[in-house]
Parts: structure tokens; C-alpha cells; sequence
């Protein structure tokens, strides 16, 4: 009777905290999409921080370009460079590596770490999405990366090898790839 006691109670441990670990999180960016969940542009780092209830963090780089950064409580981490007046034109999402969650309510109605490659494939067809293979020395290596533009945006998923979502950028321009 004993074992069945623990096994019972180890059984209910573990979906706990299964449920905990995995269950999906949201981005919480309703007040920056439009009804068709895409991104609006420009945006502000004030507007964008209230939206996401974060503080702002502001940054350079070598080259004296200035950044913006907004890490969520779902673990959701936005990024973009500044424009003129600090008018934000693109948008990065991403979920730090030491971070294994699942964050649903992305722009398009994307899901980071489950939205997969063929999934994708199949929404953004339409649209004349392009899929390549990532490099050796890509941080996804062995994976996969679709661009395509809907309405005034590009967009640029990155998947790992695995074909599941790890990246999402967002720009009002198509950013040549030598610039990174």
C-alpha cells in the first residue's frame, strides 16, 4: 500500500509540475498589433514599455547606433534599433537560450518554440515565403530560415534544426544580410 501511496503522490508531482514548466505563456501585444496581428510601425519605447508593463533598457553599440530591449515576465525578449526620434521601424523577438518556454500571441498568430516550419510554410505561402538553409555558423546551425512579405512588413523566421520557431524579426525594410 505504501508504494502505491508514493507512486500516487510522485504521479501528481510530476503533472504539476509539468503543467507549470510547459504550459504556454502569452506575449501580451494585443495593444501593439492591429486586427490582423501584425505589428504596427513606427512605434515608441514608451508606448512599446507600457504595452509589455517593462521597463525600457537602452544600449549602443561600438558604433554609437542606439538600442532598445524589453525582456517579458513570459520570457519573451524584444529588440530594435532607433530611428530618428527614437521611432521604432522593426522588431525582434527571441527567447534567451537558458529559457525553454513556450510564449504564444506573436505577431501573425505565431508561437515561439511551437510553431514549426511547415506550419509556417503553409500560412505564409501566399505571401511568396522563401525558405533556406541556416549555416554551420548560424546560432540555429542545421536549421532553417522563411522570408516573406505581408502588407508593409518583412518578415524573417528562424527555426532550429528541429523546425520549431526561435526567432522572429520584423522591419518596414528588407535588411540585406551583409549588414549583419
Amino acid at each position: 500500500m505504501k508504494i502505491k501511496s508514493f507512486t500516487l503522490a510522485f504521479t501528481l508531482l510530476f503533472q504539476f509540475v509539468s503543467v507549470t514548466v510547459f504550459s504556454q505563456k502569452k506575449a501580451n501585444l494585443n495593444s501593439l498589433l492591429n486586427t490582423h496581428s501584425e505589428f504596427i510601425f513606427p512605434q515608441t519605447p514608451d508606448k512599446i514599455s507600457k504595452a509589455l508593463q517593462v521597463k525600457t533598457v537602452f544600449y549602443e553599440d561600438a558604433n554609437d547606433e542606439k538600442y532598445a530591449k524589453w525582456l517579458t515576465p513570459s520570457g519573451l525578449e524584444l529588440y530594435c534599433s532607433l530611428g530618428k526620434n527614437n521611432a521604432v521601424n522593426e522588431m525582434f523577438f527571441d527567447i534567451p537560450e537558458d529559457q525553454s518556454v513556450i510564449v504564444g500571441g506573436l505577431p501573425f498568430g505565431l508561437t515561439m518554440n511551437q510553431s514549426t516550419l511547415q506550419d509556417a510554410n503553409t500560412q505564409f505561402a501566399k505571401y511568396g515565403a522563401k525558405i533556406g538553409k541556416l549555416g554551420d555558423d548560424s546560432e540555429f546551425s542545421g536549421g532553417s530560415k522563411m522570408t516573406f512579405k505581408k502588407g508593409s512588413h518583412y518578415a524573417t523566421l528562424l527555426f532550429d534544426k528541429k523546425n520549431i520557431l526561435k526567432f522572429l524579426g520584423l522591419s518596414t525594410e528588407l535588411v540585406d544580410p551583409a549588414a549583419n
